[in-house]
């Protein structure tokens, strides 16, 4: 299977990715892929709460969503909405939910998940993010099964717990989905070395298709992201990175390589139990 691993640099009003959106993941069909990655946020970036509640909608009417499985039944393709941001029905809480959904080459919905660990972080003196503020968290890891491989699908900020992806490799997992809106500062020291690190430690491909740049915005405070793109092989080298510009880059997926590497470090097969510490003996 290739990989076609979508960069972009979305806006603030989803009405206005679309065409962007559409001519990658068109462009990534051309290049031979048979499964396509957006990444993190592809139907809006905006830090500002009250534009998002004016213009993000639920799962069933977003525009960047419909494109999405109109263009996978178009090509006969699988899709990977790395994630959109959308509206839910929880009574007393009106936060969103950052949600990635992959999509059968019908057009179908096949799976979801909705970002389990959020981005809370003060990462210098005039760069800090309150994510939950504005996502309600999901509770459940999640494990897609496909005729090319079962993917372990998880969102950005997951990356730094690496106890989800061995839960999903000892579940199955092959491949993980990692797309993401990197900040450009913990993306420089981090992104790289996260992503080839679960790679390593579960033996499965790992994709992370990324947001880049300095975003659109009609309101509020501008944001930037890291991009780099990456596709990490089962042994954990960089099979390629999209670098700074938004396009698409490809990766050929051999789940050969996924056995390979298990078989050489079988890692995931020797869990001990042990106490915690502090706990007496």
């Amino acid at each position: 299977m290739r990989a076609g691993l979508v960069q972009l640099s979305v806006g603030d009003l989803p009405v206005d990715n679309v065409a962007p959106v559409r001519a990658a993941l068109r462009a990534a069909v051309a290049g031979g892929a048979g499964f396509v990655l957006t990444p993190e946020c592809t139907n809006c970036i905006s830090a500002d709460r009250k534009h998002q509640h004016r213009v993000l909608t639920g799962e069933a009417d977003d525009p960047v969503l419909a494109l999405l499985r109109d263009e996978a039944a178009r090509a006969g393709v699988w899709v990977l909405a790395g994630s959109i941001i959308v509206k839910t029905d929880h009574t007393g809480d009106d936060r969103f939910a950052n949600r990635s959904i992959l999509i059968g080459p019908d057009g179908g919905i096949v799976a979801r998940y909705d970002k389990i660990h959020l981005f809370d972080v003060q990462v210098s003196e005039t760069e800090t993010y309150r994510e939950s503020a504005g996502i309600r968290p999901g509770d459940r890891a999640v494990l897609a099964q496909t005729p090319f491989a079962a993917l372990g699908m998880t969102i950005c900020y997951d990356v730094r717990f690496p106890h989800l992806y061995r839960a999903l490799a000892q579940a199955g997992a092959q491949v993980l989905t990692v797309p993401a809106a990197f900040s450009p500062v913990t993306g420089a020291a981090h992104w790289e070395t996260l992503l080839r690190a679960r790679a390593i430690e579960t033996g499965c491909y790992v994709l992370a298709p990324a947001q880049t740049g300095t975003h659109p915005q009609t309101t509020g405070r501008t944001r930037a992201t890291h991009g780099h793109a990456l596709a990490v092989a089962p042994w954990g080298e960089v099979l390629v990175d999209a670098g700074t510009e938004p396009g698409v880059v490809f990766a050929d997926l051999d789940m050969a390589a996924v056995d390979s590497a298990r078989a050489r470090v079988p890692a995931l097969t020797h869990d001990r139990p042990f106490a915690p510490p502090g706990r007496p003996r």
